[in-house]
């Protein structure tokens, strides 16, 4: 796969790089206040482009920048793909969303197709009832029971004690309940259809007050060309909302309305940077079509390598060096943020590795084995400022392009380039830090790469003109080199 080019296949999973040290964690700025209104889950190519990024940063903490050359498409089903995994339930997102990372079957955090007549959610509904109904039927045999053993005592009546306190819960400021009060009005659902009515749902939110919703960029893809966008705020208004601009390589997308409220609430944006393992996580997001659910978890890991792609032979693949949770996250919860313990965002959640049983629904959709994935927030930020600037993503390159082939060595520079072109463009960063086809990149910085998707990912987390150190091998020699990554602008 090259840095630069599109058309190659997706990745086998990278091999895990060792996690770097995680710094000490730092809390975010403190959550924004209530929000407003309504709304509502495929991958990556290469670009070419010019230099440029924005520097204003009117969103909160400035991010780290995205990175490197854009990879190709995937192939079709990688032999580690998890060919049992279905899709949501009763649409056309039944082609698994698959993600590869250390030889593991990842998933999409794939919108969660919208039901059809007579099957998928309405199962699940039906299935809900059916247990409410066992159970309040076995509750009031048992009552009935205990009822009839007692008569001989006389009856008795229990009543709830009139104590207004005990009707009034008060919680501080940093339990989940708090956060999640504070965040949910800001969170949407996104309902996503193209031209032909098929579609999803995924969930998104509130980015700035004039009405632009961070997700991803596979949850609004059906409603591309035509199609129709939704969102839906936990207090039921929905709004109309069209794409401002999406990233296919960094799984990235902003959505306005077209009629915001003016009482909208922006979610706080924290660091990622400083994030810790360990560090407290709640995710919300509409899994499986169930909009507002909150959950929690902690960060298990930082810089993961991720690649993810639907598996298609058509698919590119998208890359991050992502924030690991085991916060429960399941189809639908794509493009939700992803809070610390004070409610700042740090995440936007996009993948799942999944297992190769059928989960909920009809599909027989695999959910969530706490091993989720989210894009960390300072990348997502910069991404989504350059959108809604330009209406096109930037992506950090280092000009040379490298084997997506599955390795636990490092990125290998290949002898030519996609399509027959040169394998290291002439004039470009590789090029001036002398580096050579056959050439294994195994550092970038500080960062140990093990395989070119790992190397992709970890450009993209640098914005154009970042200057890195660049760890390589030659003919059995180790040498280190300093370049300054270039920039190509759009996915095309």
């Amino acid at each position: 796969m090259s840095t630069e080019n599109e058309g190659n296949p997706v990745p086998p999973a990278p091999s895990a790089p060792p996690v770097p040290p995680s710094s000490p964690a730092d809390s975010p700025q403190a959550a924004a206040s209530d929000g407003g209104e309504a709304p509502t889950a495929p991958i990556p190519p290469t670009p070419q482009g010019t230099p440029g990024a924005s520097a204003g940063d009117p969103y909160g903490t400035t991010p780290r920048a995205p990175e490197s050359a854009w990879p190709p498409p995937p192939p079709a089903t990688p032999s580690y793909a998890d060919p049992g995994a279905g899709a949501p339930w009763g649409s056309s997102y039944e082609q698994q969303h698959q993600q590869y990372q250390q030889h593991q079957p990842f998933h999409f955090q794939q919108p969660q197709s919208a039901p059809k007549q007579g099957g998928g959610r309405g199962g699940l509904i039906a299935a809900v009832l059916v247990a409410a109904l066992v159970a309040g039927g076995l509750g009031g045999g048992l009552g009935y029971t205990l009822a009839k053993n007692n008569d001989d005592s006389g009856s008795t009546t229990i009543s709830a004690s009139s104590d207004a306190g005990a009707t009034q819960v008060k919680r501080a400021a940093g339990t989940v309940a708090a956060v999640a009060a504070r965040s949910l009005p800001s969170t949407v659902t996104i309902e996503s259809e193209s031209t032909s009515g098929e579609g999803g749902t995924g969930t998104g939110f509130v980015f700035d007050k004039q009405g632009h919703i961070i997700t991803n960029n596979h949850v609004v893809a059906d409603s591309l060309d035509g199609g129709k966008l939704t969102a839906t705020f936990p207090n039921g208004k929905k709004y109309d909302a069209e794409v401002v601009g999406h990233a296919q390589g960094y799984d990235v997308a902003v959505i306005k309305l077209k009629n915001p409220p003016s009482d909208l609430q922006p979610l706080a944006l924290g660091d990622s940077d400083k994030v810790a393992v360990g560090d407290e996580t709640i995710a919300i997001g509409a899994p499986f079509g169930l909009s507002n659910t909150v959950t929690t978890g902690i960060i298990s890991a930082k810089n993961r390598p991720v690649a993810s792609s639907d598996g298609s032979s058509t698919s590119k693949a998208s890359y991050m060096s992502a924030l690991q949770t085991d916060a429960s996250i399941n189809p639908g919860n794509s493009g939700g943020p992803l809070l610390d313990a004070s409610g700042a965002v740090i995440g936007i959640n996009s993948a799942i590795q999944s297992a190769s049983s059928g989960g909920l629904g009809s599909g027989g959709q695999s959910g969530s084995i706490g091993l989720g994935f989210a894009i960390p927030i300072n990348q997502a930020k910069y991404v989504a400022q350059q959108l809604i600037k330009t209406g096109k993503p930037v992506y950090a390159k280092i000009g040379a392009s490298v084997s997506l082939e599955d390795s636990s060595s490092g990125a290998q520079i290949t002898d030519s380039g996609s399509g027959g072109s040169a394998a290291v463009e002439s004039g470009g960063p590789a090029d001036k830090a002398g580096l050579k086809p056959g050439d294994v990149i195994t550092k970038l910085d500080d960062t140990v790469i093990d395989s070119g998707p790992t190397l992709i990912g970890e450009i993209w987390t640098h914005k154009p003109g970042d200057k890195v150190e660049i760890t390589y091998k030659r003919g059995g020699s180790e040498h280190t080199v300093t370049l300054t990554l270039g920039s190509r602008v759009g996915d095309n």
